[in-house]
């Protein structure tokens, strides 16, 4: 997955949820909702992050853990977006 879609999101979860500090940013596979970081709240502001910063749709279904729990999930899960967008054929 490329970097900077981790770096990204990362860098997100830290202001936005940990206030900054980068002491407690959590590994790329560290459960965001069960160490409490993110809370049903966070989970819609992300959908909303990821929505303007990458230029994709995240339908309601897609809004699940296997998506958004782990920040190697959420990047999977862009990344995953980004490809489908600029493999799909024109208009679509």
């Amino acid at each position: 997955m490329p970097q900077s879609i981790n770096a990204d999101i990362r860098a997100f979860i830290i202001e936005n949820f940990l206030f900054g500090d980068e002491a407690d940013a959590p590994e790329d596979d560290v459960s965001l909702i069960e160490n409490d970081i993110v809370d049903s709240t966070g989970i819609l502001e992300m959908v909303s992050f990821l929505e303007e910063h990458f230029a994709i749709d995240v339908a309601d279904p897609e809004i699940v853990p296997e998506n958004f729990d782990t920040i190697a999930r959420l990047s999977a899960f862009v990344a995953g977006k980004k490809k489908a967008r600029e493999t799909a054929p024109a208009g679509a």
